[in-house]
């Protein structure tokens, strides 16, 4: 019997696609390789900022395997390439931003013993067992941004405070989640995700180890209420 697989979901492209991007960006950074470094800070300085207003960063982003869609799945129209492309933008300048002088990967694969999904970084900036309003409140913020532009910046705010406490982040999945979050009906889908991300964490720092990025994972909405290692710096790219 023939197994029929689906075409990937323009949500899945777009985290894929970001995963493409992040594992050489993040490999050769780690390894000090001039070019990642560099790279790096060029899309530092657009974290928070909108995707056209820095053209500089359109060669460091190529959104050209957008255009081709896979075999049996959809051609993107113009309004979802649009999404796309910045979705891509802000997940890749926030995960310059949240890198920056960390000597381990702050992008992580979100898996179902790893959770990284944003809901869980900000969940295990607080004390075990306790709930810290602030930070909660700093997630809901995100999630009720008006538009992309502010729930950038305010990613950002969350982004400033995870690399502080060094709290590593699936990047590939919130490209998917920016991307769903822009489409009608796409926001209250990603506030329930993160969410139940939140909810769902249970401290296990003890037991965890640093690790390499692995292959994306894209997730799928999940049913949730709408609220929502090391330290050393180095110089490298004070830039």
């Amino acid at each position: 019997m023939t197994t029929v697989t689906a075409p990937p979901t323009p949500r899945e492209r777009v985290a894929q696609l970001a995963a493409d991007h992040l594992a050489p960006l993040q490999r050769g950074y780690l390894a000090d390789q001039s070019r990642e470094v560099a790279a790096l800070a060029r899309l530092r300085r657009g974290a928070g900022r909108e995707a056209g207003q820095l053209p500089d960063l359109w060669s460091l982003i190529d959104t050209g395997p957008l255009h081709a869609p896979p075999e049996g799945a959809r051609p993107l129209d113009e309004s979802d390439l649009v999404r796309a492309e910045d979705a891509l933008h802000v997940a890749l300048t926030l995960w310059a931003l949240h890198q920056q002088s960390r000597p381990t990967g702050m992008h992580q694969s979100d898996r179902t013993d790893r959770r990284r999904g944003l809901g869980t970084a900000v969940r295990r900036m607080m004390q075990p067992g306790e709930i810290d309003e602030p930070l909660r409140k700093r997630l809901v913020r995100a999630g009720s941004a008006p538009d992309l532009a502010t729930l950038a910046q305010r990613l950002r705010d969350i982004v400033v405070l995870l690399r502080r406490e060094d709290i590593p982040l699936d990047y590939a999945l919130l490209a998917g989640q920016l991307y769903t979050w822009q489409r009608p009906g796409g926001a209250d889908i990603v506030r329930r995700e993160w969410g139940r991300s939140f909810h769902a964490w249970h401290d296990k720092r003890a037991s965890e180890q640093p690790s390499a990025d692995g292959p994306a994972s894209t997730g799928g909405p999940t049913p949730i209420d709408n609220e929502a290692t090391r330290t050393t710096d180095t110089d490298k790219d004070a830039s």
